[in-house]
């Protein structure tokens, strides 16, 4: 059985992480994929080196760029106008991420592009989208985690200064998932049309996305402290008071709750374990597990008012007295029976012959020249008639130019030329 986008041909213009992340998303699902780089290659090829010393086996590039096949085209060359021309007509989609003014000095906007092939799917990222008076910046994930609030909702601070979320380069990779969603779907709307269309997505908008519940105001409940607050911000950064300081008055416009010992880490006898408690079930489920009283499940209970306040401060050292009297298989074969959610704290790279990844499919492993036998993530889901696969390590730089281009009718001269 193929993938679900077998017999689909993408044509890649990406670099660093979201676009080829949704291009390798597309590639699990059975599309035919070619990346091409300018000359120098993807930037991120050479970050993160996985072999110290040897350029061009950057550990990322690799995760993002599989099952691709990769090609080199130099697009200030006049003649790769007609690879490209060529490229886009035997095509379904097109994927591109730049500053807005970029495809057009390049000819890959999409008004030439549509000119080849009326029915592509054009899919184009920005960082901040394309009007407005941040348009023509660039941007990466850490400032669009900045413009977005995601990085001061984090409340994580360094020398005074806040810090971004650093386990992912979250706005990237959510803007690459919806790059892959929104044309899964442009593709079901030709196939019912026959109309290509221009599919436009920014790293702003994913990190917005993320944050839909803090994004949300209501006028009527919301208005007017957060009005009060933009005031006062305002005031404290001409005042040049310090991110802390700032941090501390955005603090004042959410409201004081107890303690949350019901979903949080903790440290046990050889580990750490997290618990998650959702639903006042579940809670009532942890506290008679480690026979705790705690007051909140008493009739009129109110988690804002100042006796639950104190109330919780008190159960803080009873909760982590209590959890470390035993370890994490302890822990965890008691709350399976008790029906309390939990899990240990783990490093991901532990998990690459975790017995719960591999048996889910979760862990894909192939041949590479030079890396050896390479692990990496498998396809994030199953579906059972169109089983997902990775078929092939990233490519190497200009690795298929050749074949692909001489595919195409091109003479080895121009491809000389061109790439």
């Amino acid at each position: 059985m193929s993938g679900p986008l077998s017999g689909i041909k993408i044509i890649e213009f990406s670099q660093i992480i979201a676009a080829p992340f949704a291009g390798s998303m597309l590639s699990d699902m059975g599309a035919e994929i070619i990346k091409i780089e300018p000359p120098s290659g993807d930037p991120w090829r050479y970050a993160l080196e996985i072999i110290p010393g040897v350029p061009g086996f950057g550990r990322s590039f690799f995760a993002l760029n599989r099952g691709k096949k990769g090609i080199t085209l130099d697009l200030k060359n006049k003649k790769s106008q007609h690879v490209v021309k060529k490229l886009v007509e035997e095509s379904d989609v097109m994927i591109i991420n730049s500053r807005p003014d970029v495809p057009k000095k390049l000819k890959l906007d999409y008004e030439k592009i549509k000119s080849y092939n009326s029915k592509i799917i054009y899919c184009s990222n920005t960082a901040f989208g394309r009007s407005g008076p941040d348009s023509h910046r660039p941007g990466y994930d850490l400032i669009a985690q900045a413009i977005s609030g995601l990085m001061s909702a984090e409340n994580k601070t360094l020398n005074e200064v806040p810090q971004p979320i650093q386990s992912s380069a979250v706005a990237d990779y959510t803007t690459g998932l919806g790059m892959a969603w929104s044309i899964c779907a442009a593709l079901f709307h030709r196939e019912k049309t026959g109309l290509g269309q221009k599919i436009e997505t920014t790293l702003l908008g994913s990190a917005l996305s993320l944050q839909n519940g803090k994004f949300f105001e209501s006028n009527i409940f919301d208005q007017e402290i957060r009005s009060k607050f933009k005031q006062n911000l305002k005031k404290m950064k001409n005042n040049g008071s310090s991110y802390s300081e700032i941090q501390a008055e955005y603090q004042k416009m959410g409201y004081k709750s107890a303690h949350n010992h019901y979903y949080r880490t903790y440290q046990v006898k050889n580990g750490i374990l997290a618990v998650g408690c959702l639903s006042e079930p579940l809670r009532k489920k942890m506290a008679d597990t480690l026979q705790i009283e705690d007051i909140r499940f008493e009739e009129g209970y109110d988690p804002y008012s100042e006796k639950a306040f104190k109330f919780n401060e008190k159960l803080v050292p009873k909760f982590e007295a209590k959890m470390k009297e035993k370890n994490v298989e302890d822990w965890l074969e008691i709350f399976d029976k008790a029906g309390v959610p939990s899990g240990e704290v783990k490093f991901v790279e532990e998990l690459t012959d975790n017995k719960q990844v591999v048996e889910n499919d979760l862990v894909t492993e192939m041949q590479h020249s030079v890396l050896g036998n390479i692990k990496m993530v498998g396809p994030m889901l199953n579906m059972s008639e169109t089983p997902l696969s990775v078929n092939s390590p990233a490519p190497e730089l200009g690795e298929h130019t050749y074949e692909v281009l001489r595919k195409l009718g091109f003479d080895d001269q121009l491809i000389s030329d061109v790439s």
